[in-house]
């Protein structure tokens, strides 16, 4: 027996642990007029209601692939409730329909929350990186950039480093980019150096190279994780060195950046590097260790990766 969408919505707000329920699936491609009763039934469920559901559909929609509710998402980015609307932002976090970008920007430059604008700014980063790949036309590129370069003036310090984050996905050589991320880089908040480093890698021009060496030696482990990580996007051999230290961190996220960062590296004396750490049995890191060695036998070799 088929069930309506208001018949699915509500047992959904019935059950203790809606991700479980087989209810769920009865929301995947919904037809428009399906959608416009999702809509009517919607706006009516009470808050707590909408945020459990839409958190559950996030959750099955990232552990089983051919169920999309996106059309879903797209219409909670409307939600009144802020946590719903990020819930909706995180369920689009991989879709890359040039139709996303005009409410993305609707919601980076309008909306209440700097929460949500914040996530907004992140999401549109990978508009950009479609930009530079000649996935995006010219117009949606402009409009994606022009608003990220907006709310990189922000006051709000979260929409700020994340449209600065996102703007790292443009091209290497845009001066205006880089001057954001060096003045990101000298900003007196931890939180802004660490998009700066997390923009360095992304971005990649060779002037950041000194500037993410250093800061492998910074107290702070989560300026060590993010330098680790853009050594390792922008291949620095000259940090194989350093990131040997650092896969026996204190900090477990800092010891999982290096081992990534070493096999996106490669060559032989990053192997020889990882291989002895896996002989050295820290268990808790051994299927890091093994993805990394594997990245770093192909980046040597792609015919004969290990």
């Amino acid at each position: 027996m088929v069930l309506g969408i208001e018949t699915i919505l509500r047992k959904l707000a019935e059950e203790p642990k809606p991700w479980r329920s087989r209810y769920l699936a009865g929301l995947a491609g919904l037809s428009r007029e399906e959608a416009r009763s999702f809509q009517e039934v919607w706006r009516t469920l009470p808050v707590e209601n909408r945020r459990k559901i839409i958190s559950a559909l996030v959750e099955v929609s990232e552990r089983d692939c051919s169920l999309d509710f996106s059309y879903l998402f797209r219409l909670c980015l409307e939600d009144e409730d802020e946590e719903v609307r990020l819930q909706a932002l995180e369920g689009l976090w991989e879709e890359e329909d040039p139709g996303l970008v005009v409410p993305l920007v609707k919601l980076l430059k309008k909306d209440p929350s700097f929460k949500v604008r914040a996530a907004a700014a992140s999401s549109l980063g990978r508009f950009l990186l479609l930009a530079g790949t000649s996935k995006l036309d010219e117009y949606y590129s402009r409009l994606v950039y022009s608003a990220l370069m907006e709310a990189a003036q922000e006051e709000d310090l979260e929409v700020k480093r994340r449209a600065i984050e996102a703007l790292s996905y443009s091209a290497l050589d845009d001066e205006k980019v880089l001057q954001l991320i060096e003045e990101a880089y000298n900003h007196p908040s931890d939180k802004m150096k660490s998009s700066a480093l997390f923009a360095m890698g992304k971005n990649a021009n060779p002037r950041w190279r000194s500037f993410v060496l250093k800061e492998l030696s910074n107290p702070k482990p989560e300026i060590r994780y993010e330098a680790a990580r853009a050594c390792g996007e922008m291949g620095l051999k000259e940090a194989v060195e350093i990131l040997a230290t650092l896969i026996k961190d204190k900090d477990y996220e800092v010891r999982e950046a290096a081992i990534w960062a070493l096999g996106n590296i490669g060559g032989s004396e990053a192997r020889k590097i990882l291989l002895k750490f896996l002989n050295e049995g820290d268990e808790s890191l051994r299927e890091a260790v093994e993805e990394a060695l594997r990245e770093a036998g192909f980046s040597s070799d792609p015919l004969n990766p290990l």
